[in-house]
């Protein structure tokens, strides 16, 4: 026998109407009075409107949902705002505990049709979006989604979504809903072709008149070709003899990427710690330290003798496994979770580096890198990373 309405304990109660100071107050005066539990919530403000639903359980009220529906129907024209009710299927209901909720963080160059873009992406792979904001930052858009990947395989399907995103020149980033919400404390950066828009070894080069055959082996070791320490000894070597004014030169001159300094100053205004973590050197890191204001540095030690590059590496070179270690001494001093760690790279050694911190994020990366990553950033939008953390302007729509 069909179940009539009157035979459910929950009800999703939809409210629509111009925001007003103390709307939301008014609207819940009733079901506090009968004891309707409101046991799930969500309202935002769209172009002056209230958008607002809640979900009410009516088992232990001193009133039937006919009762408070018809309460609120009286108010809704003194409020000015349409109210409807629905009820919920109970073993649906129950069910909510076994989705599989991931945040979904789109960006890209506005344009018609990228929501729907990506709504057809997911339908085709039975993923179900439960929620979509929409944040503008100038020319930037950034579409939050709250997507439940169901019972199936869930990294599959990560994996996926991304490419199916990358495809339509999408940047997107995916994180476990239970992760995203975990609070983030620090962002580590690489910083040759992510902080910095070059490779300062590659701009040593040319000084040196070896830039050919340093940027072959650079490029080999960035697509994971070449052992980064191996790759690192040969290219120093060839720099033997170059004086300490070409790297002199080079520092006044580096350029950064497009985004990076606004990035790092919102950050640190807003109080995450940053560091960069660099198989770079450690001469450009002492800069930027002071430039933009990391609070750690990490890189390799060029030996400078007689004001000139010896070709040798003082101590212990920072490679991709040093990279890894050093996130999780920077958790330790801390004294946060590796999960609240950040981390941004762009080359195959930054892989441990990503996988070994919360939440991990190619930027205009290699294929190598992009597959250990939660999601990747194209070169143009690192100031993206604001909007994947939850730190860009507030103005957003609900969909």
């Amino acid at each position: 026998m069909a179940e009539s309405a009157c035979d459910f304990d929950l009800w999703v109660i939809s409210v629509l109407g111009k925001d007003r100071p103390g709307i939301i107050r008014d609207l819940l005066e009733a079901p506090a009075k009968m004891k309707v539990n409101i046991v799930d919530l969500d309202q935002k403000i769209l172009q002056g409107h209230l958008v607002m639903s809640m979900v009410a359980d009516f088992a232990k009220a001193r009133a039937a949902p006919a009762e408070l529906e018809a309460a609120l129907q009286r108010r809704a024209a003194d409020l000015g705002v349409e109210v409807s009710f629905l009820p919920i299927d109970q073993y649906r209901w129950s069910r909510r505990r076994g989705k599989s909720l991931q945040v979904v963080t789109i960006l890209a160059r506005d344009r018609e049709g990228i929501i729907y873009d990506v709504a057809t992406i997911a339908a085709e792979m039975g993923i179900h979006i439960e929620k979509a904001l929409v944040t503008a930052r100038g020319e930037l858009i950034s579409i939050e989604f709250v997507m439940d990947f169901g019972s199936g395989d869930g990294e599959v399907r990560r994996e996926e979504l991304k490419r199916g995103c990358e495809k339509l020149g999408l940047d997107v980033v995916v994180q476990e809903m239970d992760k995203s919400r975990k609070e983030k404390r620090l962002i580590v950066f690489d910083m040759d072709s992510t902080i910095v828009d070059f490779e300062t070894i590659n701009q040593m080069a040319q000084f040196a008149g070896v830039d050919r055959e340093v940027e072959e082996i650079t490029k080999r070791a960035m697509n994971g070709e070449l052992d980064f320490v191996e790759a690192l000894r040969s290219r120093v070597r060839l720099l033997e003899g170059t004086p300490l004014e070409a790297l002199e030169e080079i520092a006044k001159n580096i350029q950064l990427t497009q985004g990076s300094e606004e990035l790092i100053s919102h950050l640190k205004e807003v109080g995450y710690k940053t560091a960069l973590i660099s198989g770079g050197f450690t001469y450009f890191t002492d800069i930027l330290k002071e430039r933009l204001g990391f609070d750690y540095t990490f890189a390799n030690v060029l030996e400078i003798k007689d004001g000139v590059l010896t070709g040798e590496i003082e101590g212990e070179i920072i490679d991709g496994a040093a990279k890894g270690r050093i996130v999780n001494d920077l958790a330790r001093l801390e004294g946060i979770s590796p999960d609240s760690i950040v981390a941004v790279g762009d080359g195959a050694n930054d892989c441990l580096m990503i996988q070994n911190a919360g939440l991990g994020v190619a930027f205009n990366a290699k294929d190598i890198l992009k597959k250990v990553s939660d999601g990747s950033l194209s070169k143009e939008n690192l100031i993206g990373l604001l909007n994947v953390l939850g730190l860009a302007d507030k103005g957003g729509e609900l969909l």
